[in-house]
């Protein structure tokens, strides 16, 4: 590791004195002025210009708030995976601290909060290396998010208090809600139960379409039709306009980048998305609101977004609480053969509307020809050259002939840029969606973490060529000693806790997209009865792991907790629980002899 400039020790904000010799930056010397709230994006730009070259550099924040405004910070045309919308409006990005061919550069916030207005990216390291962000926060003045209580509800009627960070307008009896240089369109809604700390689809719909007026700041009065309300009195709605065109952070063609201490009050996009990068770890990054702002939402879509990584990503001590999505996803990137132009060249696509614009291929990386109905390996190569003709296709040429069987329609996964994982001793939370993704084909550990009231699958291991063309197959998954706290209620009654569930839509005979996952030491207590569904998956353990009864579950579906299709050489043993009724293990398509249980075993 380059930097030696700053010894952080113990908690959040105990930053010591420069090493001698190392060059210190101080923002405020550039004129950032801390709680002033005027523009520092001018100091920002001139500090971090002069870090560069420096060796050992430290970028020293001043403490308190600043903030950050459009005007005067970075800009740069940014695709970022998952986030860019196909269209042709503009992907230029307003960013607050841009590393671009930097190394060697610690980032020392001191506890400073960074107020960003308007649509920005937090940070952006790009081309970068031996980077440290650390103790510091940042949010946003008005958040893209639009949050309000009910305050009381009935058929006809409704009020709702406003959240205070929440713009809106009403004008000739419409209600607009709006933020620095943007106003919501489109109202994708999530309610949270304050009752049960968890999130569920909603609808904002029943309040356009009633008239309304203001009766107070921030108190709306409806009238309308209520009658087919899913909320109550004390429920919070949180909407947003779907539309992806930013991100919280932004790590891309960059190595051995660290974020510790550092927190994440709200993002607007997707979160902090790694792209085509090695070697990330992220140590008490946590995505949750500021305690003392009210509000339930930090993240617009996901926390923590892997695409197309390799090396070691870490995630350790962390928290994501309040999300529209995902807290982790890690995967690769599925490209089409759209031509086969001659015996080594090939042409690729960007399938999916939100992932393109970027190399997805570079010179020597190994490659796996897949069948996208089957998800099967039909071979292998490496690539020569690789070149993006437009934005949304590539160029290949192969060190060999194309496979026979590998024409168009056949996709590409970049065997080479695919990471290994760690996650442990984190929270994921309060979110209506899944709690991990992972879909890597190197050694994947999580352990030690919680996942609370996570809507969907806590854990989801995918694998798809044909909806997100998110790749690809696991070969040595293992989730210990982690704590599933009434998970998967969003799905009933398919709310398995763990889904290893891969979107091969055709069986090819003794082939099976996963293998090598073991699960144990782990507690599930069960919002409702199912706790596990493997498809097309060879070598699962199951073993000593408490299944329990939670505090305030659901109905506990009356169904077989074990849901087993297409799978082989399975042992489902010694684990205990409390259910009042026998736990049973249902297969499909699976041979029973290589099905190892002390459960009962049904069939169709």
């Amino acid at each position: 590791m380059l930097y030696t400039c700053i010894l952080t020790i113990g908690t959040l904000g105990n930053a010591q004195t420069a090493v001698p010799g190392d060059a210190v930056i101080d923002l405020a010397g550039y004129g950032a002025r801390p709680n002033s709230f005027e523009n520092a994006a001018p100091a920002v730009v001139k500090a971090l210009e002069a870090c560069r070259g420096k060796t050992n550099a430290t970028l020293r924040l001043p403490g308190g708030r600043i903030d950050l405004w459009p005007d005067g910070a970075f800009k740069r045309e940014l695709y970022v995976s998952n986030d860019t919308e196909s269209d042709s409006l503009s992907k230029v990005k307003h960013i607050g601290f841009l590393l671009d061919g930097m190394a060697g550069l610690t980032i020392e916030g001191n506890n400073t909060l960074v107020v960003l207005h308007g649509k920005m990216v937090s940070f952006a390291f790009i081309n970068s290396r031996d980077v440290t962000l650390r103790n510091i926060a940042f949010d946003y003045e008005r958040p893209t998010m639009s949050e309000v209580r009910v305050a009381s509800v009935n058929d006809s009627a409704a009020v709702l208090a406003v959240h205070p960070d929440s713009r809106y307008q009403v004008r000739d009896g419409r209600l607009v809600f709006y933020g620095e240089g943007w106003k919501t369109n489109r109202f994708h809604t999530i309610r949270f139960s304050p009752a049960t700390s968890a999130m569920y689809y909603s609808s904002f719909q029943p309040f356009l379409k009633a008239a309304v007026k203001e009766t107070a700041p921030f108190q709306l009065a409806f009238s309308g039709d209520f009658r087919k309300r899913d909320f109550s009195k004390d429920d919070v709605l949180t909407f947003r306009d779907p539309y992806r065109d930013n991100c919280g952070g932004f790590i891309w063609l960059s190595k051995n980048i660290r974020l510790e201490g550092v927190q994440m009050h709200y993002m607007h996009g997707l979160g902090i998305v790694s792209q085509f990068s090695e070697n990330i770890s992220f140590r008490r990054v946590s995505v949750k609101p500021r305690e003392d702002s009210g509000r339930i939402i930090a993240a617009f879509a996901d926390a923590f977004h892997f695409s197309g990584c390799k090396g070691t990503i870490l995630i350790d001590s962390c928290v994501a609480s309040g999300l529209h999505d995902d807290p982790v996803n890690v995967h690769g990137t599925h490209l089409k053969i759209t031509e086969k132009i001659d015996d080594r060249h090939v042409k690729l696509q960007f399938m999916h509307h939100q992932t393109y614009g970027f190399a997805a291929f570079f010179a020597g990386d190994s490659i796996a020809f897949i069948d996208p109905g089957t998800l099967q390996e039909m071979g292998y190569a490496r690539i020569r050259k690789a070149v993006l003709v437009n934005k949304k296709e590539m160029v290949a040429e192969l060190d060999r002939p194309v496979p026979g069987a590998a024409g168009p329609g056949l996709c590409i996964e970049n065997l080479t840029w695919t990471p290994s994982v760690e996650i442990r001793n984190s929270l994921f939370e309060r979110t209506n969606t899944r709690g991990v993704l992972i879909t890597t084909r190197r050694k994947v550990v999580i352990e030690n973490n919680v996942f609370r009231r996570t809507g969907m699958h806590a854990i989801l291991i995918a694998d798809d060529a044909a909806s997100w063309y998110e790749s690809g197959p696991v070969r040595d998954v293992t989730i210990r000693n982690n704590t599933f706290e009434s998970c998967g209620y969003n799905q009933a009654p398919g709310s398995y806790v763990i889904a290893l569930l891969p979107e091969n839509h055709q069986r090819a005979p003794v082939y099976y997209v996963h293998r090598n996952i073991t699960i144990t030491g782990n507690t599930f207590d069960l919002m409702d009865a199912p706790v596990l569904i493997a498809k097309s998956v060879a070598g699962l353990v199951f073993n000593a792991n408490r299944i329990k009864r939670g505090a305030g579950g659901g109905a506990l579906l009356k169904q077989p907790a074990f849901e087993l299709r297409d799978c082989k050489n399975i042992s489902i043993k010694k684990n205990t629980t409390d259910l009042p009724w026998p736990v049973q293990v249902h297969i499909t398509a699976t041979d029973r002899k290589t099905v190892q249980t002390d459960l009962h075993i049904t069939t169709p």
